[in-house]
């Protein structure tokens, strides 16, 4: 499906790198995970110990560091983060360094140059709106902030993560607030895009929703 892009944007833990996945296997597309690019950085600023404010540092960062994916595993500088970036604390920093402008210029710019050729399916919160405003196929995951934090909750309990639901549940909410207020990129609904509320919707369900839209895009 070359000249082809698939965007998918929603909310905090709303399933959609678990659907683009899927529905990346399914098409033989290639599965963009931007919010794993955002938490990244933010692992890299971390562990620099890079002030936000300090905008030549953060730039010389961004300049050189490096990120690729092999399948489902991310990598830094050619190591591997897959874990790291998925933790509770990553989460909560990741939306503040992802309103920063610099970082969201250069993450931008790397993935409209990756997904140019098009045949991709690129999930975030700004992919309809301002990375690929033309892209055939736009979706906008939705769910209850409780729904939500049961996945989480039960995704860290299944990785033997210690887990806390109520923590989890306000630091959805707080998240949610910071990524629809952020200035730069704000995270809304394209116009043009189907939303799609997952609350009572098992993964499997909302996979074949958008396979649906997926199929009448190629006729």
């Amino acid at each position: 499906m070359q000249g082809f892009n698939v965007a998918i944007d929603g909310t905090s833990g709303v399933g959609k790198s678990s659907a683009a996945d899927l529905l990346a296997d399914a098409n033989q597309m290639i599965h963009l995970d931007t919010g794993a690019m955002y938490r990244c950085v933010a692992l890299a600023m971390e562990e620099a110990g890079i002030d936000p404010e300090d905008e030549s540092e953060l730039q010389s960062l961004l300049d050189t560091m490096k990120i690729r994916f092999e399948g489902r595993r991310v990598f830094l500088n050619d190591r591997e983060v897959t874990t790291q970036i998925r933790t509770n604390r990553i989460s909560n920093l990741t939306s503040r360094i992802a309103a920063l402008p610099a970082v969201r210029a250069r993450m931008t710019g790397l993935q409209q140059q990756t997904t140019a050729a098009g045949g991709y399916i690129v999930d975030g919160r700004d992919i309809g709106t301002v990375v690929l405003p033309d892209a055939a196929i736009k979706i906008f995951l939705s769910a209850r902030p409780e729904a939500r934090a049961r996945r989480r909750y039960d995704e860290y309990k299944q990785k033997g993560i210690d887990a806390d639901y109520d923590r989890i549940l306000e630091d959805i909410r707080q998240r949610d607030w910071q990524d629809s207020h952020r200035s730069t990129a704000p995270l809304k609904k394209a116009e043009d895009a189907v939303e799609i509320d997952t609350s009572d919707l098992t993964l499997d369900q909302v996979v074949t929703a958008i396979q649906s839209l997926i199929d009448g895009a190629r006729k």
